[in-house]
């Protein structure tokens, strides 16, 4: 069974040693955050002659190295297909979100949730905090769970009622869930090296970053550092996409909204969009828009997705998280 176990997931980076790469240079490199060799395939260049002491020959042997271990050419789209189908999905407890998202929370790509204050975004993570570590049989991802904080929403007790919902034991979900709190945005690039070198350690089955952008939004102010916010926040959602290759991991990340107050804005209904602009727009694989209903009700829209139309589901905050409205 080990042996299997070796085929499916990430490699370590100390198979380079095998090839020809001195331990020296393996260390080097995993100090610089690159545990597997998944992440030293696909990094440029660049990054792998900015690591101290790696010369431009030392790059190009332990770029040709790693390319060997790791599938990175063309493949038929009849393999990718089979590759897809076998993507898990995590559920987010409520069946018409499920619905609406074509099964759930889909692991290796980057979900956003953007939404007004009190729409559900920190609820609706704490409730997949739990979800991901069910069997996947029972529509969970059988892993633990990361959760990077940046505005002290985070409530453990939340998972606890999450967790007695579907017969697990509090205790255990807790120990399942590593957090991490950001206090500005170069703490919160850190703390996904950290992640990194984690996920190589044990099987994790989602990163929540509950607000990626709202340090950003007070870090940098103005429009004179624009292009430096934009600049950083790419740099981090790009690790994030990185994460969500290299491990498979489902990403959420939550996200503010900001009002527009242009001409435009009276023509539309809603007149809220989310901050981060293009950036953040073509980071994310699937954005989901949530509003508030009536009462506990919120309604989850798709707003951009490669391959679920735009749609809408009503679902509801309960004490024990999220679940389907009641009529």
């Amino acid at each position: 069974v080990e042996q299997e176990q070796e085929d499916f997931g990430p490699q370590l980076v100390n198979k380079l040693e095998v090839c020809g790469i001195s331990a020296n240079d393996v260390k080097k490199l995993m100090d610089a955050g690159f545990y597997t060799v998944e992440a030293v395939a696909y990094a440029p260049k660049k990054q792998l002659l900015s690591i101290k002491g790696i010369s431009d020959a030392k790059a190009d042997k332990i770029i040709s190295e790693s390319i060997k271990l790791v599938p990175m050419g063309f493949t038929t789209a009849t393999e990718f297909h089979q590759r897809r189908s076998e993507v898990v999905q995590l559920t987010t407890g409520s069946k018409e979100l499920d619905k609406l998202l074509g099964g759930g929370i889909e692991t290796g790509s980057i979900t956003e949730i953007f939404g007004e204050f009190r729409t559900g975004k920190t609820q609706l993570c704490h409730t997949i905090a739990v979800t991901c570590q069910l069997p996947i049989d029972m529509q969970g991802g059988e892993g633990k769970c990361l959760y990077i904080d940046t505005e002290g929403t985070f409530r453990p007790e939340r998972l606890i009622a999450v967790a007695d919902r579907y017969g697990l034991s509090g205790e255990d979900v807790l120990d399942n869930v590593a957090f991490a709190r950001a206090y500005n945005t170069d703490h919160q690039s850190q703390l996904l090296l950290q992640a990194s070198a984690m996920m190589a350690e044990s099987r994790f089955a989602l990163l929540i970053v509950d607000s990626a952008t709202a340090l950003y939004r007070t870090d940098y102010s103005g429009r004179g550092e624009l292009s430096a916010r934009q600049m950083h926040m790419a740099k981090f959602l790009r690790t994030l996409l990185r994460l969500a290759d290299e491990f498979g991991v489902a990403v959420v990340i939550t996200n503010q909204v900001v009002a527009q107050v242009d001409g435009a804005a009276m023509f539309t209904a809603d007149p809220k969009k989310p901050i981060g602009g293009n950036i953040m727009a073509h980071a994310s694989t699937t954005r989901l828009y949530l509003r508030k209903g009536r009462g506990e009700t919120r309604i989850c829209k798709i707003y951009d997705s490669p391959c679920l139309p735009e749609a809408e589901a009503v679902f509801a905050i309960n004490p024990d998280g999220i679940g389907d409205a009641k009529e």
